[in-house]
């Protein structure tokens, strides 16, 4: 499905330049406002944003788009993505609307919107906003009398401060874990520290002073040395980094080493198995994920499901089996007990949870399974080619899978955002898997002359 403005997380691209400009955002709203008109009540959205200083601009656009068409706007300010998901549901709009590039640096904006059940919009939905987006919007303009108004909201953080707090159970307690928290100068800056410390934990805090510019900037998610660096350096039990928008979360130990989200995944998995949390039977999680966990969860007697890349079809998938766990390699983990999208803060309440209910240190109690060798690499080819349609490369990757013997896993898929094709395989012997990889990857070139 060929789409304009609308990629494999919203609309996402450098602020003031195509598509990220208040044109388009007055757009978005307008044509967004119009699609989600349904019924004669007064129509409602829900607006937050992360920290970047272009959703100054951003907003007030979106504003005008859908007072433009009837709707009422809530604005709640920076707010953490999976807040503004939750708030869109519980405050009964028809509409939700984050403004954020979520792990992105802060020259670049996007716009993710939310159905009203908080749920991510289908592409199908979405494709049908952007037709609307390039017809004749100013004929389906309201009357001036039923045009739509704005106001902000105080509470907001407190409403999303609650619901996280209450997904722990009522004896859940923090008390006695030292925690470094780096919220990436990002939409979560306030309300993640004082959720982690109403709880009883002592923080120490990184990222917390956003400036319209830092956000991301050398901290956060995607840049964890901070956050591992301070952990050992504070003796602290573990650590947790966010991303922008608080979608997505790494964690450290105590010993200031990463902890791979797919042992998040399993950590969590299992323990709600054993609590009789688990809807399903399984996990869903994405092609991504080790297949050491899927070893490990079998003999568990559960099952791992897997989609494509992003989470939005981790929830499409969630949702379809009753699943209530699932999530990327990255970060993004889904608790559709309490979330309708990924959240960093809950997710890492839930492990947080595991771990204060028995004693250890933090990297005994989060290496739940024996990860096998895994390497990813990129291979980049000339745009309006096709390398994975030749011959060649199909007998290539045709061999490769099968000299594994079924003990290992090819995959082999392109970007959705520049001309690279992802090359990944994992097994059970290192030399072997990184062999297989090269040997595709030279097989490409040979095809593209590269």
């Amino acid at each position: 499905m060929s789409r304009k403005y609308f990629g494999t997380d919203g609309i996402r691209g450098t602020a003031n330049n195509a598509p990220m400009t208040a044109e388009v955002a007055l757009k978005v709203g307008m044509a967004t406002g119009r699609y989600f008109t349904r019924g004669n009540h007064r129509h409602r959205v829900v607006i937050g944003k992360d920290t970047r200083l272009s959703g100054y601009m951003l907003e007030p656009a979106l504003v005008a788009g859908f007072t433009s068409m009837g709707m009422d706007v809530i604005l709640v300010g920076p707010m953490p993505t999976p807040a503004v998901a939750m708030l869109t549901k519980s405050m009964r709009a028809d509409i939700g609307v984050m403004i954020s590039a979520s792990h992105n640096p802060y020259e670049d904006n996007g716009i993710k919107l939310f159905g009203p059940d908080g749920f991510k919009l289908s592409d199908a939905v979405e494709s049908e906003i952007e037709t609307l987006m390039d017809s004749d919007l100013s004929s389906m303009l309201v009357p001036a009398k039923l045009l739509g108004r704005a106001k902000r909201i105080e509470d907001a953080p407190g409403r999303y401060i609650e619901a996280v707090k209450s997904s722990l159970p009522g004896d859940v307690s923090l008390e006695g874990l030292r925690i470094v928290l780096d919220c990436a100068n990002g939409a979560a800056y306030s309300v993640a520290p004082m959720v982690l410390r109403e709880l009883g934990a002592e923080v120490i805090e990184i990222g917390t002073k956003p400036n319209g510019f830092n956000i991301n900037d050398e901290c956060g998610s995607t840049h964890t040395k901070p956050m591992c660096d301070m952990v050992i350096e504070r003796r602290a039990d573990v650590g947790i980094a966010l991303d922008g928008d608080a979608d997505r979360v790494q964690m450290c130990d105590e010993k200031g080493q990463l902890i791979d989200g797919d042992q998040l995944m399993g950590l969590v998995t299992t323990h709600w198995h054993k609590t009789g949390q688990l809807r399903g039977n399984a996990l869903v999680a994405t092609v991504m994920s080790n297949l050491g966990l899927e070893r490990y969860l079998e003999k568990q007697g559960l099952r791992l499901i897997r989609t494509k890349v992003g989470d939005r079809y981790v929830v499409e998938q969630m949702r379809a089996l009753g699943c209530n766990v699932g999530g990327e390699q990255s970060g993004h983990i889904v608790l559709s007990d309490f979330a309708s999208t990924g959240d960093g803060l809950l997710a890492s309440l839930q492990v947080l949870a595991v771990l204060a209910g028995h004693d250890g240190p933090v990297s005994q109690m989060t290496h739940v399974f024996d990860p096998l060798p895994q390497i990813l690499k990129n291979v980049r080819y000339a745009a309006g080619t096709d390398p994975l349609n030749d011959s060649r490369v199909i007998e290539a990757i045709s061999a490769a899978e099968k000299s594994f013997n079924g003990d290992g896993r090819v995959l082999i898929r392109k970007s959705g955002t520049e001309p690279l094709i992802r090359v990944m395989a994992e097994g059970d012997d290192a030399a072997h898997v990184e062999q297989v990889v090269d040997g595709i990857i030279a097989r490409i070139n040979a095809v593209t002359g590269a």
